[in-house]
């Protein structure tokens, strides 16, 4: 128990947060030393108080668990001065000076001492907490940004010419970007790791709704030369099928509860003849309903 007295409560209290992180990055006291400049027996003091640890060991340790540093770097400042004795160099003043010096003389030690540590610390704690708030910000604005561009793209192309008027279509590409594919290139592919479905690239041929409420879509990119079919509103076990002429079908299936509730798209199709496209919607349990593009989409 003499032991526990003479851990100064700052100590204290800055081991047991490392001891936090470590478990919550579930990394082995081995493993510490491996991922780190510090070796196990190193690590193994610094958690259990008998060492006050470096402060660039407490940021790694922070940065392996995904913890901001301000916290502990906090609790290690007060540790700091508690270890090393200036915490109680603070409090002198209100007691007799040591014999062998001159009363004159004790008080300023302390004091240049003190002024010398704070223009250390404030410039490491300053600059990550600005950083953060301009990160913060920048990403707000970023964000409102594209929601104001979203809304504005998508009420523009609600109206004639195939225009896909869901929103949650696709991101919003400049007139040059050029998709992951083109052609036979795309035939199986995913079309929206290919970017064949951002906007400006996108027509929809067909939009439906099965009996069962299952909703599909037969879109095409003239850019890719692909066709796919888009799906929501599938219950457990629905499945939906992409067919054309002379090629393999294409086929998706609501295998989980998440499927149920987001889109899910088919591979895609290399074709010049997107209006020969023939969709199927093959609910669980139930009949099978197909359907066609009303009119033919331009051949390229």
């Amino acid at each position: 128990m003499s032991g526990e007295r003479l851990l100064p409560a700052e100590c204290g209290r800055l081991a047991a947060g490392l001891r936090e992180l470590k478990d919550r990055t579930g990394l082995s006291l081995a493993a510490l030393g491996e991922r780190t400049p510090y070796s196990k027996s190193s690590w193994e003091r610094y958690l259990n108080g008998k060492k006050l640890p470096p402060r660039q060991a407490v940021e790694a340790l922070c940065g392996l668990a995904g913890e901001p540093t301000d916290r502990l770097l906090a609790l290690w400042e007060l540790a700091e001065q508690s270890w090393s004795g200036r915490a109680a160099a603070g409090e002198a003043p209100t007691q007799a000076p040591p014999p062998q010096a001159p009363p004159p003389q004790a008080p300023p030690p302390v004091v240049a001492e003190r002024l010398e540590e704070r223009p250390e610390r404030k410039p490491e704690r300053k600059p990550s907490f600005v950083r953060r708030v301009l990160l913060l910000t920048g990403i707000a604005v970023l964000a409102a940004a594209g929601v104001v561009l979203s809304l504005i793209l998508t009420s523009g192309g609600s109206g004639a010419g195939g225009r896909d008027p869901d929103p949650l279509a696709a991101a919003s590409y400049p007139q040059s970007y050029e998709p992951g594919c083109r052609g036979t290139e795309c035939e199986g592919a995913d079309p929206t790791e290919m970017g064949c479905g951002a906007q400006g690239m996108l027509a929809t041929l067909l939009q439906r709704r099965a009996a069962g409420g299952q909703r599909v879509e037969i879109r095409y990119s003239e850019k890719c030369g692909a066709v796919w079919v888009r799906s929501m509103h599938l219950r457990l076990g629905d499945r939906v099928v992409l067919s054309l002429p002379g090629s393999d079908p294409k086929e998706l299936k609501a295998a989980s509860q998440r499927d149920t509730e987001v889109y899910l798209s088919t591979a895609m199709t290399a074709t010049k003849y997107p209006d020969r496209a023939r969709v199927c919607v093959l609910p669980a349990g139930g009949s099978p309903e197909c359907f066609v593009p009303q009119s033919p989409a331009p051949r390229v």
